[in-house]
């Protein structure tokens, strides 16, 4: 198939020890934590929202969205979602990597919990597990289950 893509670059933050990606042609910038705005009415989803240079930006901590223990410290990723940006509250940036798109796996089915109905697929980088994130269904408060298709 022409035009086909063969690999795909994925940047990679972390968790505590849980390893994610995310595609690279997703992220807009990487920051330090700025200071938030709260809401006018408590979220579950979004913390507040931050000025980024005259655009308002909602922001998700996702240890929040993954019901993990909260740190104070932390970086922004800024991602570009169908409709807007997001900023995600992560641990740590770690590093792009780049993937054949024929070894990106399914997630894996049987596994239920915190997290798993955000993943798009896993894939192996330097003996490393990564669960790529599907960053559109974070806003969503309906749980569904996205699978990779791999050609």
């Amino acid at each position: 198939m022409e035009g086909a893509e063969t690999h795909i670059q994925l940047a990679c933050f972390s968790l505590g020890d849980k390893l994610f990606a995310v595609d690279i042609m997703r992220i807009r910038e990487i920051l330090v934590p700025q200071k938030l705005s709260p809401l006018p009415c408590a979220s579950n989803l979004l913390e507040g929202v931050i000025n980024l240079r005259g655009s308002v930006i909602p922001v998700m901590n996702m240890r929040r969205r993954f019901e993990m223990p909260i740190v104070d410290d932390g970086k922004l990723l800024i991602v570009s979602l169908v409709r807007q940006l997001l900023a995600l509250v992560v641990d740590d940036v770690m590093e792009v990597i780049t993937v054949p798109v024929a070894d990106l796996k399914p997630p894996i089915q049987i596994v239920s919990g915190v997290g798993m109905e955000f993943i798009l697929g896993v894939c192996l980088s330097n003996n490393r597990v990564f669960m790529i994130l599907d960053i559109d269904s974070l806003l969503c408060s309906q749980r569904t289950v996205h699978a990779v298709t791999s050609a």
